[in-house]
């Protein structure tokens, strides 16, 4: 996003790319089991709204946890 202070506007790849972040997002959040409570979606979403792909990338290591735990038998 300092790209985009930079420049002073934000180039249309960048926004592009934001989008499918954030679409991306919503679809994680939608698979996951027990589905998360709305102030997690919002806190997800912003997450990845600020930080774009990193963000998205925490989520992506959060559910792959997520998913490895419950799997564990015991």
């Amino acid at each position: 996003m300092l790209l985009v202070y930079l420049l002073g506007f934000a180039p249309a790849v960048m926004l592009l790319t934001l989008a499918l972040a954030l679409y991306l997002t919503v679809i994680e959040l939608r698979d996951m089991e027990p589905r998360p409570h709305f102030l997690w979606w919002s806190w997800w979403l912003l997450l990845v709204f600020m930080t774009h792909f990193i963000g998205y990338l925490f989520l992506r290591a959060y559910s792959v946890y997520r998913r490895w735990h419950a799997a564990r038998p015991g």
